[in-house]
């Protein structure tokens, strides 16, 4: 999928949603623990609710490699359900993977040849090589990540430079000649909000993916206010705030309101803040 295509995708539906696919065993309605496979069902119920106001869905493979084979296999079977109800949907796995170039031919193999995701997260603090595979796929995409949510990004990420630039700041700058704004984006945290124009003014054009909005406290008009560009550029991530909704037999429902009521917010972002009419 291109950059335009994405576009084109929130612009249809006035939304810039991605629903991150975070699925607990631990979590998940209890009446449907006896069903064959608890998190794909979890995860179809969720999908066909939230479809109508989403752009985009964001499996964490850390919950479904958490629970072995069955995990992994419902993961598959999430991904193949997408692709033949939903094609339009931005798929991408949230792997955050990184590793030296014969690796990551491997990891970029099985995400895109095998199962067709769109994109993956990855961290780039291993270097250009660590990405290079990522990119051998046309139409595929490498989200790198820049300025996290998590409360220990600053051990890192916002470490100052003997230039005076902050090393979050110079991932951006170094990694934009591994790729283009039509096969990159960036991870930057809903939570660091304040941080969005320092971004864009090094990354104009790009996409950035944007979680940390609802459960763990982002505030989405601030991120569209500093973050949203010309053609939007945005996919704003909301896992726990949708998909727990509610516990009870009516989670499905719960979680289509719950991206309902995001997706009107964002209509209203895009009008204020983008070009999207």
């Amino acid at each position: 999928m291109t950059a335009q295509q994405l576009y084109e995708q929130i612009r249809a539906k006035r939304s810039f949603l991605c629903v991150g696919l975070d699925t607990d065993l631990k979590k998940i309605p209890q009446h449907l623990l006896t069903t064959e496979d608890p998190i794909f069902e979890f995860n179809r119920a969720i999908i066909d609710a939230t479809a109508p106001c989403a752009v985009c869905y964001k499996p964490n493979l850390a919950f479904y490699e958490a629970a072995g084979i069955r995990g992994w296999n419902a993961l598959v079977k999430t991904v193949k359900y997408l692709r033949e109800r939903y094609p339009e949907q931005f798929i991408i796995a949230d792997a955050k993977r990184g590793d030296i170039g014969n690796t990551s031919q491997m990891y970029a193999k099985v995400f895109f040849q095998e199962m067709d995701f769109d994109a993956v997260t990855l961290s780039p603090y291993m270097g250009s090589d660590t990405a290079e595979p990522f990119y051998a796929y046309p139409g595929k995409w490498a989200v790198l990540l820049a300025l996290t949510s998590n409360g220990s990004a600053r051990d890192f990420e916002t470490l100052r430079l003997e230039n005076g630039e902050m090393l979050y700041e110079r991932v951006l700058k170094t990694s934009m000649t591994w790729g283009t704004d039509d096969n990159t984006m960036y991870v930057v945290g809903a939570t660091q909000a304040a941080a969005l124009e320092s971004v864009r003014a090094i990354v104009p054009d790009h996409f950035l993916l944007v979680p940390g909005v609802g459960a763990q406290g982002g505030s989405l008009e601030e991120v569209a206010r500093y973050g949203m560009n010309r053609r939007c550029g945005l996919l704003v991530n909301s896992s726990r705030g949708i998909i727990y909704a509610s516990a009870g037999r009516d989670f499905a429902e719960a979680a289509g309101k719950a991206a309902a009521e995001l997706q009107q917010q964002m209509a209203d972002l895009l009008a204020q803040y983008g070009e999207v009419r």
